[in-house]
């Protein structure tokens, strides 16, 4: 074959395959499902997070597998997407494990957990520590098959109108927190308070709460906490880093094509880091603009800390206590993180600190 039939041939079958389906789509039928999210359309890294997973399926199989996704209220309430997926209202749901406490604490273990495990942690013991094995154990009770799909990373303590000096200080405390966290810190004196995210700002603005928590500097400055209360803390030992998931109805994922299944639980797998590298980089710049607009940063003290600590193992006791699941989801947890912060504090922890030093020392030099 001479060289220029060679090269038009081979050209006119490059152009041929940029334009053809995917081989997946060839006969693969096609399946349009309804997704339901907690998360309210503000939120557009969190809530983004289904977006993204929504447009790589359809990408990868040609459009035969599309999901709609639907925001918080639109089809089905925030709280109630893991019943709506239980029944087969809708076939898949987008949320967080630990807004479902109410039905079984175990729920937390798929977000995390107080003083538990940071972002690449969690991770590693949903897919290699047996986490995933036992959640979805639990999960089944609820006909539902979980997946993995986002990380906040480590989020913020939150905003407080006083300053936070003693434990004394959080007695009688208005908090915008729930879960088990909300639990540990009534120990303290803490009144927690559930309160969606569109009833934040005016409940703290006028006093009916005297402090908030929500995720970070990129989210609490588009919902303006830093105009009501001047004091940001820091960390929120509750969250070290808080996992969303895939709920999906168990009939629904059996009835997926093998492809199909493999392809979502991908789509699953880039947007759980893409989500988190977002987060790591919005929430720095944010940052810098709320501390130019007035916020002062402040960690919790460790005498504060210590407490929290304290009070929350004692809620764990008692919790599992009375519940043999989350006895056994804990108990594998709490191993997976005491060897896991053993190796962490060996290496990453002293590569992060000497940095982080290094940081704060060229930074001061240019000022």
């Amino acid at each position: 074959m001479e060289r220029r039939t060679f090269l038009k041939t081979a050209g006119a079958g490059l152009a041929a395959g940029t334009v053809a389906a995917p081989a997946i789509a060839q006969g693969a039928p096609e399946i349009k499902w309804r997704m339901a999210s907690s998360l309210p359309k503000s939120l557009d890294t969190a809530f983004g997070t289904a977006e993204v997973i929504a447009k790589r399926v359809a990408a990868a199989t040609g459009g035969r597998f599309q999901i709609q996704v639907f925001a918080a209220g639109e089809i089905v309430p925030g709280p109630g997407v893991v019943d709506a997926v239980k029944d087969g209202t809708v076939p898949v749901g987008h949320s967080v494990g630990y807004y479902f406490v109410g039905k079984d604490p175990s729920f937390a273990f798929d977000t995390g957990l107080p003083f538990g495990l940071n972002a690449r942690q969690h991770t590693g013991w949903m897919y290699e520590g047996g986490g995933l094995q036992l959640l979805r154990e639990f999960f089944k009770d609820y006909n539902i098959h979980n997946i993995p799909c986002g990380n906040t990373g480590a989020q913020m303590g939150g905003w407080y109108r006083k300053e936070i000096k003693t434990v004394e200080d959080l007695k009688g405390l208005k908090f915008r927190i729930g879960g088990i966290a909300g639990q540990v810190l009534q120990k303290l004196g803490v009144v927690p308070q559930q309160i969606p995210p569109g009833e934040i700002y005016p409940a703290l603005e006028k006093g009916a709460i005297d402090a908030v928590e929500f995720i970070g500097p990129y989210d609490d400055e588009k919902l303006g906490f830093n105009k009501v209360a001047k004091y940001y803390y820091y960390p929120a030992w509750w969250e070290g880093g808080a996992q969303q998931s895939l709920y999906i109805n168990t009939a629904e994922w059996a009835k997926l094509p093998k492809e199909y299944q493999t392809i979502l639980e991908d789509a699953c797998a880039f947007a759980h880091h893409d989500m988190l590298a977002k987060y790591d980089v919005k929430n720095p710049v944010a940052m810098k603009r709320l501390i130019a607009a007035g916020t002062q940063l402040k960690p919790f003290p460790n005498e504060v800390l210590q407490a929290c600590y304290k009070a929350c193992m004692e809620t764990y006791d008692e919790i599992a206590a009375k519940n043999p699941k989350f006895q056994k989801l804990l108990e594998a947890y709490l191993k997976y993180r005491d060897d896991v912060v053993s190796w962490h504090s060996v290496a990453e922890d002293r590569f992060d600190s000497f940095v982080a030093g290094v940081v704060r020392g060229e930074r001061q030099a240019r000022r």
